[in-house]
Formats: C-alpha cells, sequence, structure tokens
C-alpha cells in the first residue's frame, strides 16, 4: 500500500488497527474510515504494532488462527482499554466474541458505512470517558488495598477497622454509580487478588442491585457494606483451602463452610457492626428451602438482606475464574440461577436480570450451555 496510515510499517501515529484476512475488502473498509480516522491494515500472522491503537476492528471471515499470533491478538483486544469492533461470521455466537473481551459484535453482511458509524461512536463514548476510566483506575486501586487491610486484620483476629469499610463502601458505590458495574468489573479483573477480588466484585453487584430497585442512600450503603463483608471469615481458611485446583474433601468443605460463623463472631466481638450486617455474613449460604448452612434457615427465616447479597455472591462465584473452572458468561450463570428459583428468592432473582446483562456487557442474556459446572458455591 502506498498509504502510509494503511502501511504494514511502523504506526506513527495511533490508528484504528483493522484486522482482516480479506484484503480487498479490509482495503474498502480502511479508506471509508481513513477519511475521518487513520487506519491500518493487518493481515494474520503479520506482526502487530507496538503501540496501542485508538480501537481494534476484527474481521475474520476465516475465523481466528490458532496460533501464538491468535493469541497475541486476543490478549491486546482484552488488555488493552480500547473500543473492539468484532464483526461475526457464519452465524457465530458469543462463544467467538469473547475471546476478544467483551467486544461490540456486528454482522458480517453489515454495510461499511454502518461499521463506519459503529465504529467512529464507540470511539467518541471512549474519549467521553477516559477521564471517568482515570477515576475508576485509581477507586480501584484504593479498594483493593482497603480490603486487604480488612483481611489482614481478620486473619490478625481483629475486628475491621470501621472507618476502612466506610471507605470502602462509598467507593465502590461512586465507582458502580459513576462507571457502571460492566467497568467496574472490567478493571476488577485485572488484579489477580483472589477473595479480595471477590469480596469487591460482590460489593459492585450489590450497589448495582441497589440501584436497580431503586433503594435510598441508606439501604444502598448498607447493602453494599454488608456485600464487601460478606467472605471476611475466609480470612481464617488455609489458602490450600480456598484456592485448591479441584473439588473440596469433605474435610475440606467443613472447614470451608466455618467461614460464615467466623465472620459473624469477628464482627460481633466489639459490637462495632449492627446486627443486618452481622446477618448477611452469618447466613449469605442460606437457602429459602433450607438446604443451606451455616444454621439451615428457610423461608422466612431468612431476611430481606441476606436474600439480597445472596444473589450477588452466586453471580459474581460463577462468573469468576477459578482454580477448579473457568469464568461462565452472564447466559451460563443467569440459566443456572434461574434454575435455583427454590433457593434464591425469585422474585428478587427476576429484579435482578438487568444487574446480569450490564456486567456482561450485552443487551440480552445468552442461552450458552453450562454441563457440568458445580453448583455449589462454598
Amino acid at each position: 500500500m502506498s498509504d502510509g496510515s494503511m502501511s504494514d510499517g511502523p504506526m506513527q501515529e495511533p490508528c484504528v488497527l483493522l484486522v482482516s484476512d480479506r484484503r480487498e475488502r479490509a482495503d474498502r473498509l480502511a479508506s471509508a474510515i481513513g477519511l475521518i480516522r487513520p487506519c491500518r491494515v493487518i493481515e494474520p500472522g503479520r506482526a502487530l504494532p507496538a503501540r496501542t491503537p485508538l480501537a481494534f476492528l476484527v474481521d475474520l471471515a476465516d475465523g481466528l488462527p490458532e496460533s501464538a499470533w491468535g493469541e497475541a491478538l486476543t490478549r491486546r483486544t482484552r488488555t488493552e482499554t480500547v473500543p473492539c469492533l468484532y464483526v461475526a461470521h457464519h452465524g457465530e455466537g458469543a462463544e467467538g466474541s469473547r475471546r476478544f473481551g467483551s467486544p461490540t459484535v456486528i454482522a458480517a453482511g453489515s454495510r461499511s458505512a454502518g461499521i463506519v458509524s459503529i465504529l467512529l461512536k464507540l470511539l467518541d463514548d471512549a474519549k467521553a470517558a477516559g477521564s471517568t476510566g482515570a477515576r475508576l483506575a485509581v477507586r480501584v486501586e484504593t479498594a483493593t488495598t482497603l480490603v486487604t487491610g480488612l483481611f489482614d486484620a481478620a486473619a490478625a483476629g481483629r475486628s475491621p477497622s470501621v472507618s476502612e469499610v466506610e471507605e470502602g463502601t462509598e467507593i465502590v458505590l461512586a465507582a458502580v454509580s459513576e462507571a457502571g458495574i460492566h467497568a467496574w468489573l472490567d478493571r476488577l479483573r485485572q488484579h489477580h487478588i483472589g477473595v479480595y477480588q471477590h469480596s469487591l466484585s460482590v460489593a459492585g453487584f450489590a450497589a448495582a442491585f441497589a440501584a436497580e430497585l431503586g433503594l435510598g442512600r441508606r439501604d444502598r450503603h448498607r447493602l453494599a457494606q454488608a456485600a464487601l463483608l460478606h467472605d471476611i471469615g475466609k480470612a481464617h481458611i488455609p489458602a490450600a483451602i480456598l484456592d485448591k485446583p479441584g473439588p473440596l474433601t469433605p474435610d475440606e468443605m467443613r472447614v470451608m463452610r466455618e467461614h460464615p460463623v467466623i465472620g459473624a463472631d469477628l464482627l460481633a466481638q466489639d459490637g462495632d457492626y449492627d446486627a443486618t450486617i452481622l446477618d448477611v455474613v452469618r447466613h449469605h449460604h442460606e437457602r429459602l428451602d433450607g438446604s443451606g448452612y451455616p444454621d439451615g434457615l428457610r423461608g422466612d427465616a431468612i431476611g430481606d438482606l441476606v436474600r439480597l447479597v445472596a444473589i450477588c455472591d452466586v453471580h459474581s462465584a460463577l462468573t469468576e475464574r477459578r482454580a477448579y473452572r473457568p469464568a461462565l458468561s452472564g447466559g451460563q450463570a443467569w440459566r443456572l440461577m434461574d434454575g435455583m428459583a427454590g433457593q434464591l428468592d425469585a422474585d428478587l432473582l427476576r429484579a435482578y436480570a438487568p444487574v446480569i446483562l450490564r456486567a456482561g456487557g450485552d443487551d440480552r442474556i445468552a442461552t450458552e450451555g453450562s454441563a457440568g459446572v458445580e453448583q455449589t458455591i462454598p
């Protein structure tokens, strides 16, 4: 190509990176994009530029090559915080696009003008969100530090600092309110912090659920705080059990199931936390049919706040990558949770469905299979 903006040489300025295995179509599309933004075409197997592009546009009619190059491309689209527009071929479903993170998906038959229009809107939205993204990054870093400190205190036998819990709760509420649950989770999942990440994830879901239900400020804060603290008892569960890459033995499961009581007793020792928070920490694994633990509560014996956090906890656990299984998609999680209507509050579960949609960055709940997934959430 003679046009420097589309050459295969070093990228001199940020460009839209068009990855395509159909050069003639790619050149036409790149010319249309190039009228408004610099654009460069990369064919499969060609070296990817080191510089972060303005956006990725992936149009691979023959599919993603199973190669180091293919792995490098998907890793870049997942980790670089720029838009990704993915052209789906041959009726390809969510599984194909998910390898590229959470891209915007468009059908292969879309006209060039439509593709360019969507791409430009993604770029404009990304520019507007730049300051929001910077604030979100700081908030996640701060919240991670705070929650790490809470678990360190708990491991030492001390009740977590009320002021730090309050600060962490306010950070989660502010971040989810401004950036949304999808962005909160995306940023959070860049940290490999195990149970701390889970606590912040559940708190994020709780903040989004509270907003969906239209709860007042005080109730939103209480729900998010209960979610943030729900697993604090896991500070006393051995890492070999928490991180075991396989099913727990009956003895290990008995140890794991001690964490709700440990957590509630820890928070109760100084009298700094009210009864509703202690109720959530002790009973978030109780189920309406009496199959939960530690007290085998059923029906009306399970409080409203517990029911709310239980839904957020199950959703978070299913959609997180664990040592013994990969993360499920939102659609897979929904299918399992919908099947737990006798255990989870069915009315609240229906009200929670929009949170699952927003968390997955999708406009519908997919129906991918989830065979073989363990439904017990320890």
